[in-house]
């Protein structure tokens, strides 16, 4: 959370980010509920989903790493030791990543068939 929530926090936890997401909409759940049963309100929050590579490439499991990695300019070997934890990205690397993966998703947004 990037600001402090007076009077409240959630945690999460799950051997995958999408169990850990499913964690976490659980606990903002059961903090409303528990807020509402105790009169106080809860504030309505909008989650921000950021994921470290392996994460990434474990919840996006439908991204072939070589076809990313050649459409974003990267070494294809090297994008692989990066979704497996052998190596550490550059912010350079990540920038192309993140820029790579922005137009594929403003691409199949408008795709149609």
């Amino acid at each position: 959370m990037d600001d402090d929530m007076d009077g409240f926090g959630l945690t999460a936890c799950g051997d995958t980010a999408e169990e850990a997401k499913t964690d976490l909409i659980a606990a903002y759940e059961e903090l409303k509920e528990m807020n509402r049963e105790e009169g106080k309100k809860t504030p309505e929050l909008d989650f921000d989903f950021r994921y470290d590579l392996q994460s990434f490439f474990d919840y996006f499991s439908v991204i072939n790493v070589t076809k990313l990695a050649e459409k974003a300019g990267i070494n294809p070997s090297q994008l692989r030791q990066y979704r497996n934890g052998l190596a550490k990205a550059s912010q350079k690397q990540y920038d192309k990543l993140q820029e790579c993966i922005h137009v594929i998703g403003n691409e199949l947004i408008t795709a149609r068939f």
